[in-house]
């Protein structure tokens, strides 16, 4: 539908909001009609909050629907850090498990203002590759991307694990865990007001709390991934380490490996988190870390007023 617009003051401004008076009480109208050539036809509806979308992966471009001037950002989060696989020794004198992934900084219940028509930019950070480390005793699992939109914000990805300077009859190698993400928030936050839901029922804008964190107006770095280092004593077990959790700790990292029996390959991450690292001595020699979970923006729409 085309804006409606009314004169004011001489000069026709477009109308956000309509109001009449029913039995003395000024009431919000969400639709009006006027009588076209004969025929009733709607001249006005009052803009709802839009259905949420989600971004996995790529890049692209949002444009701001006619009416809104705000977007909610219900969870956005860079990508998570791979793990590392585990290490055995000969005679070395202990085993290493692998370290896990970092997760992305992110972004969890936070309303930006924008400007209806705009073209906004986005990437989405995927997640980062775990290590192999053929010979096991050095190498350094993949970055996770950075997640952004132009002007409003950008959540760069968790670290990769890695390992270095070990060998097959020692010396036991350096574990290292990856790096937390950074967040860096560049829009106009919106704090208070009210706008439409798509039921149409009016609400307080600090009553969006669906996403991860369950807190309006969330933020904040990422966390680092988890390091078991090396147990003592030739053949020792070792389980892998936990990739680190995303969104302030409430999506669970990459499971690490497991040195039980044959032993497990860790996890993979979800949603940012960090991937797990790997175990060490188990039946099938170690075991492999997981990829880092990609990134992702959920959004709608909103008009607050």
């Amino acid at each position: 539908m085309a804006n409606t617009y009314g004169k004011v003051s001489g000069t026709f401004q477009e109308i956000d909001n309509i109001y009449v008076k029913v039995s003395g009480t000024w009431r919000e109208v969400d639709e009006a009609y006027a009588k076209v050539s004969g025929t009733w036809q709607q001249v006005f509806v009052a803009f709802v909050a839009t259905n949420f979308v989600t971004l996995s992966s790529g890049s692209g471009t949002i444009t701001v629907p006619q009416g809104a001037n705000a977007i909610h950002i219900q969870a956005a989060v860079g990508g998570g850090g791979g793990g590392v696989r585990g290490a055995d020794y000969d005679k070395a004198g202990g085993e290493s498990a692998g370290a896990a992934g970092g997760s992305g900084a992110y972004i969890s219940d936070k309303v930006f203002s924008v400007s209806e028509g705009a073209s906004l930019s986005y990437s989405i950070g995927g997640g980062g590759a775990k290590a192999i480390v053929p010979g096991q005793y050095n190498g350094t699992a993949g970055t996770g991307g950075t997640t952004s939109i132009t002007g409003l914000f950008s959540l760069t990805g968790g670290g990769g694990a890695s390992a270095s300077g070990g060998a097959v009859q020692g010396p036991l190698r350096t574990n290292t865990a990856g790096t937390a993400g950074s967040a860096t928030i560049s829009g106009t936050s919106v704090t208070s007001g009210t706008f439409k839901n798509s039921s149409g029922v009016t609400e307080n804008v600090t009553s969006n709390t669906s996403g991860p964190v369950g807190t309006f107006n969330q933020s904040g770095n990422g966390a680092t991934g988890g390091n078991n280092g090396n147990c003592g004593g030739d053949n020792c077990r070792i389980n892998g380490s936990t990739g680190a959790a995303s969104f302030a700790g409430n999506i669970a990292g990459g499971t690490g490996g497991s040195s039980v029996g044959a032993g497990t390959d860790a996890g993979n991450g979800t949603r940012g988190s960090g991937g797990g690292g790997g175990a060490a001595q188990v039946n099938a020699g170690s075991t492999l870390g997981g990829d880092g979970g990609s990134g992702q923006i959920i959004y709608r729409f909103l008009r607050v007023q």
